[in-house]
C-alpha cells in the first residue's frame, strides 16, 4: 500500500525550485494531477495557506479532484526567516513560540475551509519543522496526523500522547535527494560541507534515473514486508528534473498497487477529537 504526498507553495515565496520554472507551482500541480486522474491515483497535497489566498482560481480544480486529499503546510512556509530563526535561538522552536505556531495552523485550516470548503486532518511541516509544540498545538487544531521528518525505517504511524499520529517519510524524498534546480552536484557538495546536512538516507543526491530506481526498489522492498510506503514527490521537482517522464515510470508501478490519502491512515486508530 502507497500513500503519495506532494507539497505545494505559493509562488511569492520565491523559493530556487520556482525561479527556475516557466510556469507556477501550481500549474505543475495540475499536470502532475492529470497524469493521477488517467491512473486514478490518490495524492495528499500539503499546501500553504498563502496559496489560498493568492492563487485560489488556479488551485481550486485541485481542491475540487477526487482523487486529492488536502492537509496543511503552514500558511507562508516560515516567513519572515529572521522570526523564526530567533525563536530557534530562543526556545528550540522553529515553528515559533506556542501561541504563535497555533495562530499559523489555525490561519491555515481556517483559509482551506473558507475557500475549499474542505475540513483538513492531515499536516506536514514546510521543511518537516518539527518542534516542541507541534503535536499539542495540531491536537488542538483538529489536525489528526503529522508526516514531519524522515525516517527509512518507519513501517507505519507511530500515536502520540497527545492524541495525534505522527508519520514519517519512510520512501528516499526527491528535493533533497535529486539534482535538480540550483542543485547542481558542486551546489550540492558546498551545501553539505557547510552545514553538515544529512538525513536518515545520508548526503547523497543523485539524477532523476538513479534516484528513481532508488524508490522503486524500496516500494518492492517494502511490499514485501507489508510496509505501507509514505512517499513524497514534488509536481515541480518532477518537471524540473526531465518533465515527468522518471514519474511516469515510477507512476506506472504505483498506479499498479492500492493507494491511500494520509487521512485514510488514520482510521485503524481511535482518537479522540476535540474542537477548535
Amino acid at each position: 500500500m502507497i500513500c503519495l504526498t506532494g507539497d505545494i507553495h505559493h509562488m511569492s515565496l520565491k523559493n530556487g525550485n520556482q525561479a527556475h520554472c516557466d510556469i507556477t507551482e501550481v500549474q505543475v500541480a495540475r499536470r502532475y494531477l492529470k497524469m493521477l486522474e488517467e491512473a486514478n491515483v490518490k495524492v495528499t497535497f500539503f499546501v500553504t495557506g498563502k496559496c489560498f489566498a493568492e492563487e485560489w482560481d488556479d488551485l481550486k480544480p485541485i481542491c475540487d479532484h477526487p482523487l486529492v486529499e488536502i492537509g496543511g503546510h503552514t500558511y507562508a512556509a516560515f516567513k519572515p526567516d529572521w522570526w523564526h530563526r530567533a525563536w530557534n535561538k530562543i526556545n528550540g522552536s522553529y515553528n515559533g513560540p506556542q501561541w504563535y505556531q497555533r495562530r499559523d495552523v489555525r490561519k491555515t485550516v481556517d483559509i482551506i475551509r473558507k475557500k475549499s470548503g474542505r475540513r483538513i486532518c492531515s499536516w506536514r511541516n514546510h521543511m518537516y519543522m518539527h518542534g516542541p509544540f507541534t503535536e499539542k498545538v495540531l491536537h488542538e487544531c483538529h489536525i489528526s496526523i503529522c508526516s514531519d521528518g524522515v525516517k527509512r525505517d518507519a513501517i507505519g504511524p507511530v500515536p502520540h500522547h497527545s492524541g495525534i499520529l505522527n508519520f514519517p517519510i519512510n520512501v528516499m524524498p526527491d528535493h533533497e535527494h535529486l539534482y535538480h534546480a540550483e542543485r547542481t552536484p558542486e551546489w550540492v557538495n558546498w551545501w553539505v560541507r557547510r552545514y553538515n546536512w544529512s538525513d536518515d538516507y545520508g548526503p547523497e543526491s543523485f539524477y532523476i534515473e538513479e534516484w528513481t530506481e532508488r524508490v522503486l526498489e524500496e516500494l518492492r522492498h517494502h511490499e514485501e514486508q507489508g510496509i505501507l510506503s509514505n512517499m513524497l514527490v514534488h509536481p515541480i521537482v518532477m518537471y524540473l528534473c526531465d518533465r515527468f517522464k522518471s514519474f511516469e515510470r515510477l507512476l506506472a508501478f504505483i498506479a499498479s498497487r492500492q493507494t491511500v490519502h494520509m487521512g485514510e491512515v488514520c482510521r485503524p486508530y481511535d482518537r479522540k477529537d476535540t474542537a477548535l
